[in-house]
């Protein structure tokens, strides 16, 4: 029988692939922060055998690692999932709350396997990483930055130990899990008032759709069964339209990340307000369109300053259309294959609409299987 360590097997993709392993015939050893989830692991299946690890307590980490070591001869995969999310604008986020973004999703993660190396000889690490990987998601930049920093480290040790463990990244776009009202709950002091006040409203809406409309983290979860299961797996894999496209979009030179990335936050904080407007109606009598010219009327100095705050903050540079972008590049290969990424973009611009693209991918993402 072979032998799974599972981090964050208590809910969401954690869960998940915690039933998927045992379905499929895995020992797993799955590891929980609140000492009151030890039994509902215990409870899945004779299968499952439980372990405490937060890896915001380094001596849980350390113990964890006595423990399994003590307890297997050899680890078939590990698979690191636990994790959590930081956000706020950098101006004002506390470096310790940076800090320990990357403790958590990080620092402990690599703590962990180093723990377990030897154990792992001839296995899999596969780690649960993020399309925020790729890094352009304002306000979440803790949060990007630990996620790739977690395939840097972890790519640089696959590289030099060979092929004695197989190391594997995957990176899923959103999904439908508690993390993201966990990360409400944990973030709205650092998200705060005052000038973003308004981005923050937008980020929390956008978090808790993201815990309903996500991907399915069955889906996730089968796949990363099948990665486990794979002989030569490959180093990476993006799973869903949404993470996909970021995927795509990252290929871009920087600044044009930028303007797009700019340009679809101020849409999209734009759109939360007016949303926001028309769900506060008192009457059924007044219909929407009224109602937003209404209160637009009655509220036009703060609703005006917090447009032109959004402006000021975001305001993109230059035009994101194709004819707007010189590509100066004397490798003509490369040159072409670069104005090809662009096309594509524009053609899903003016297909079914670049945002609608990125904010709908999620119902895409319920059909979508990664090859």
């Amino acid at each position: 029988m072979k032998t799974a360590v599972l981090t964050g097997a208590t809910s969401g993709i954690g869960n998940s692939i915690l039933r998927e392993f045992i379905d499929d015939g895995y020992t797993v050893y799955a590891g929980y922060r609140d000492i009151r989830q030890k039994k509902e692991l215990a409870a899945i299946s004779s299968q499952v055998i439980p372990f405490r690890i937060d890896l915001t307590k380094k001596w849980t980490v350390e113990d964890a690692i006595k423990t399994i070591n003590q307890s297997v001869e050899k680890i078939d995969v590990l698979i690191n999932v636990a994790g959590k999310v930081i956000a706020g604008p950098l101006e004002t986020l506390s470096v310790n709350k940076i800090r320990e973004q990357f403790e958590v999703n990080t620092f402990a993660q690599l703590e962990f396997a180093q723990g377990l190396f030897e154990k792992l000889d001839g296995g899999k690490i596969i780690n649960m990483s993020s399309m925020a990987s790729y890094g352009m998601f304002p306000f979440l930049a803790p949060y990007c930055a630990s996620k790739k920093a977690l395939d840097m480290l972890f790519n640089s040790l696959r590289i030099e130990t060979g092929t004695k463990v197989k190391i594997i990244s995957v990176k899923p776009g959103v999904i439908a899990t508690p993390l993201w009202q966990k990360a409400v709950d944990e973030n709205r002091e650092n998200l705060g008032a005052g000038k973003y006040k308004v981005v923050a409203d937008f980020l929390i809406a956008n978090a808790m759709k993201n815990s309903s409309d996500g991907l399915n983290p069955v889906v996730v979860a089968k796949k990363v069964l099948q990665i486990a299961n794979c002989e030569k797996p490959k180093n990476s894999y993006v799973i869903g339209f949404d993470a996909k496209g970021v995927q795509l979009l990252s290929k871009l030179p920087q600044k044009f990340i930028d303007v797009i990335v700019e340009h679809q936050l101020v849409k999209r904080v734009k759109e939360q307000l007016n949303k926001v407007m028309v769900i506060q109606n008192p009457t059924d009598s007044v219909s929407e369109q009224t109602f937003v010219e209404q209160e637009k009327q009655e509220t036009s100095e703060p609703d005006q300053e917090e447009n032109n705050h959004l402006d000021t903050l975001f305001e993109p540079e230059t035009d994101i259309s194709l004819e707007h972008i010189d590509i100066n590049n004397d490798n003509a290969e490369e040159n072409n294959s670069q104005q090809e990424e662009f096309e594509e973009i524009e053609e899903q611009k003016h297909d079914d609409g670049f945002e609608s693209a990125l904010q709908d991918a999620i119902d895409a993402n319920q059909s979508d299987r990664e090859d």
